[in-house]
Parts: structure tokens; sequence; C-alpha cells
């Protein structure tokens, strides 16, 4: 029964969290965006597309899909030491670590996510999933907002970057 109470109270917290994301015009009326579309209307993770895109991953968030991203905010890339960002913009290997690190593979929801303690990324590793009084993390990064749907796949904020070992 506490387990209930606990999956409960992180669903309610993470739909606290969740507010809308403004979703720019798409070619075909009525289509939803993409991830990238989706995250460059948010205007809040313009250092993540950044990187995505000199990594040469832009294409695939682009692509059919669907995958879950862990989005870092600007906010979150600000936390990173000037001089990592650097280096890793000129370490595409790294850099594309450091990305898919933020990728699953499939649409995986809010209510999924709390429901798992492991989960894999598309760079092999996987993140530790915790809840805990309210508040998800994966990776031991908090996530801020939920389920931003896009047409291949879904976005959940969080408020790190997360690196892998």
């Amino acid at each position: 029964m506490n387990s209930i109470k606990r999956y409960i109270a992180a669903l309610a917290a993470l739909a606290a969290v969740s507010v809308a994301v403004v979703a720019p015009a798409s070619s075909a009326a009525g289509a939803r965006p993409n991830i990238v579309q989706t995250a460059a209307a948010a205007g809040q993770f313009k250092t993540l597309i950044k990187l995505a895109t000199a990594a040469g991953l832009a294409g695939a968030l682009e692509g059919k899909g669907p995958v879950t991203v862990f989005a870092p905010t600007d906010a979150a890339f600000a936390k990173v030491p000037h001089a990592t960002l650097v280096a890793l913009e000129h370490n595409r290997v790294k850099l594309r670590a450091v990305l898919l690190y933020h990728v699953l593979s499939g649409r995986i929801t809010a209510a999924q996510l709390v429901k798992r303690h492991w989960v894999k990324t598309l760079n092999g590793q996987s993140l530790r999933v915790r809840v805990s009084n309210g508040v998800v993390t994966v990776g031991g990064v908090r996530v801020i907002n939920t389920n931003i749907a896009a047409s291949n796949g879904v976005i959940h904020v969080i408020n790190g970057v997360l690196i892998p070992r």
C-alpha cells in the first residue's frame, strides 16, 4: 500500500510541474512537431539543440522514433564548467556518448518511468530511476517537467546534465 501511495504522489508531483509547450507550426496541417522542433519552440533547450547538431544527432532526433529524451535546460547546461562543454564540442565521440545517455528507445511516459528502477540509454549504459517524497530523479538528476509529446517520442525536462561513467 505504501508503494502505491508513493507512486500516486510521484505522478501528482510530476503532473504539478508539467507545463504546456507551445508547438511550432508544422509543414503538415495538424501534424505534431518532432522532438527537435518541440524543444526549439520551448526556447529553453538552445544548448541541447546546438550540441545535438554538433554531434550529428539532431537528424536522428527528428526521425521516426519513438524515443524518450531527458532534456537538460539551458540553465542545467550553465552549471557545467565552460571548459567541459568546449572539450565536448571538440570531441564528437564523447559528445555523442553524453547526449545518447539522455535518450531511451521507445516512448516512455512519466507513469511508465516511475514504475521502473533502471532505464537503458542509447549509449548502452543504464540510469537509475528513483522516486522519493514525490520527487523523481534519473541518474541523480531531478525530472522537472514531463510528457511533452512530439510526433516521434516524448520529452522529460531535467534540471541537470547526465554524465556517463
